[in-house]
C-alpha cells in the first residue's frame, strides 16, 4: 500500500511538473513538454519520434532523462529517473499490443536481464491484456524511479498497486525500441536524437 501512495505521489508530482516548463516539441501533432519533474529531479526530451507498422502511424513515443545520451549504452546507463511516454495513433486491442511488447523485450534483453524481469513482463502482459482496447489520444507511460521501481501510467494514472520493483525491467522495455532489434528504426535514432535514417519497420 506504501508503495503505491509513493507511486501516486510521484505521478502526481511529475504531472504538477510539467505544467512548469512552457517549452514543448510536437511529433504527429501530439505535443511533447522538453522538460519535466519526476521525482523530484528535472529531466528533459531525449527525443520523440513515431512507430511505424508498414506505412501506418501506430504511436509517438518520447524518452525522458536526466541528461541527453545519444547512444543505448548511454541511455541504460544514465543515472536517475526515467520515463517513457507513448500516445496512441491508431486504435489497438490491449492484449495485441502487451504481446508484441513481450515480443520485443525478449529478443533484444540479454537472457539473463530478461529472466530477471519475467515477473514485470507477466504484470505488464496483465495490465495491457485486462484493458480490450487503446484508443486513439490515449497515452500511457513507465516511470522509473531508482530504489522505488516502475510504475505504468495509462492517461497519467498508475494503473498497478505497487511499482515493479526489478530494475532490470525497465532496462529490457527500454530496449524495445533502443535494442539490437528495435521496433523502429528510425523511431531508435528519434529517441536518441541522432540522425534518422531510412525508415524501415520491425516486429
Amino acid at each position: 500500500m506504501r508503495a503505491f501512495i509513493v507511486a501516486a505521489l510521484v505521478a502526481a508530482g511529475s504531472l504538477g511538473g510539467a505544467a512548469a516548463w512552457a517549452d514543448t516539441v510536437e511529433v504527429a501533432n501530439v505535443k511533447y513538454e522538453t522538460g519535466m519533474d519526476l521525482a523530484g529531479q528535472k529531466l528533459v526530451l531525449n527525443g520523440a519520434g513515431v512507430r511505424y507498422k508498414a506505412i501506418f502511424k501506430v504511436y509517438t513515443a518520447g524518452l525522458y532523462l536526466t541528461h541527453k545520451a545519444s547512444t543505448t549504452q548511454e541511455v541504460l546507463a544514465a543515472p536517475g529517473p526515467k520515463r517513457i511516454h507513448i500516445s496512441m495513433l491508431r486504435d489497438i486491442d490491449g492484449n495485441e499490443l502487451g504481446k508484441l511488447f513481450t515480443k520485443g523485450m525478449e529478443a533484444n534483453a540479454p537472457r539473463d536481464e530478461f529472466i530477471k524481469c519475467i515477473n514485470g513482463v507477466l504484470k505488464l502482459s496483465e495490465v495491457f491484456a485486462s484493458r480490450k482496447q487503446l484508443n486513439t489520444g490515449d497515452s500511457f507511460s513507465v516511470d522509473y524511479v531508482p530504489g522505488l521501481g516502475s510504475t505504468l501510467l495509462l492517461n497519467g494514472k498508475p494503473l498497478m498497486t505497487e511499482p515493479i520493483k526489478e530494475p532490470e525491467f525497465f532496462s529490457a522495455l527500454l530496449r524495445i525500441w533502443l535494442g539490437d532489434k528495435p521496433a523502429d528504426d528510425a523511431l531508435k535514432d528519434a529517441l536518441l536524437g541522432v540522425a534518422k535514417k531510412s525508415r524501415r519497420s520491425g516486429n
